[in-house]
């Protein structure tokens, strides 16, 4: 029997149909964007056609803000998709090594073919379940974490549980930066948000226009708002995101941020 695809409510021409167990994995051209969708009206990535490593979706760029706080060695990236966040790391970082862990190996197999995902040695994904993969990293082991974690309709479960908070954190060598992309900002009042607290002295946060939030914690305090305008410039110039205006929407939810 043939795979059924529901048309997703997202402009443009399917160009491409993947299947496996957890669904559909489509690709869809406009004339200036690529988008990968797991057949779902949300765009799970989407990328420039003709710069592939520059992210469209605000809050893909927001999470690469931290490349102005630190000069990592070694980048985790919980969730692939079409692998534009591990591509601006790349592009950013040459000299570091990043490991993308991903759930769907015909994911990384399409970001390859069809979003110009780098085969490089400094670029390593393994095919896995980030909750057992996170749990297995050594401690302190890894500068900086980026997980975006997505099924077709809603975000992964583990993002919220404390205990995955807290694997990242002990993976987290010492001023590393976990960043999180949530679809609605954790309660104030709520353990995950105590755990976030408890982990990390700094916790920043922005909000983007499709109200995402992408939250950043540091596990020594940080005043990021000492950053020079001339580093951002200079971001700018590697990777033209739009960073002082990114920057200028971040704001502080732990008061030791200011510390």
């Amino acid at each position: 029997m043939g795979t059924i695809i529901k048309r997703p409510e997202i402009k443009g021409d399917i160009v491409h149909v993947a299947n496996d167990r957890y669904g559909n994995i489509l690709v869809i051209d406009d004339r200036k964007h690529r988008v990968l969708s797991f057949d779902s009206v949300f765009e799970q990535s989407k990328i420039l056609r003709r710069a592939p490593h520059i992210p469209v979706h605000e809050y893909s760029r927001a999470m690469l803000l931290p490349a102005a706080f630190s000069r990592p060695d070694h980048i985790t990236v919980l969730g692939l998709g079409s692998g534009v966040v591990a591509q601006g790391l790349h592009r950013l970082f040459p000299g570091a090594h990043i490991h993308v862990v991903e759930l769907r190996s015909k994911v990384h197999d399409i970001a390859r073919e069809w979003f110009a995902f780098p085969d490089d040695p400094r670029l390593n994904v393994t095919i896995a379940d980030a909750r057992l993969a996170i749990e297995t990293v050594p401690e302190g082991s890894t500068s900086m974490i980026l997980t975006d974690l997505y099924s077709a309709d809603r975000m992964s479960p583990l993002q919220s549980q404390r205990q995955f908070i807290k694997a990242c954190a002990s993976a987290l060598a010492p001023g590393g930066w976990l960043v999180l992309n949530y679809h609605r900002m954790p309660e104030p009042e709520g353990m995950l948000f105590h755990e976030l607290r408890r982990q990390f002295p700094c916790l920043l946060a922005f909000k983007s226009k499709t109200n995402n939030w992408v939250i950043y914690g540091c596990n020594r305090a940080f005043d990021p708002w000492e950053i020079p305008t001339a580093t951002f410039r200079k971001l700018e110039e590697q990777l033209p995101v739009g960073w002082p205006a990114i920057m200028k929407r971040v704001r502080a939810l732990s008061p030791l941020a200011d510390a």
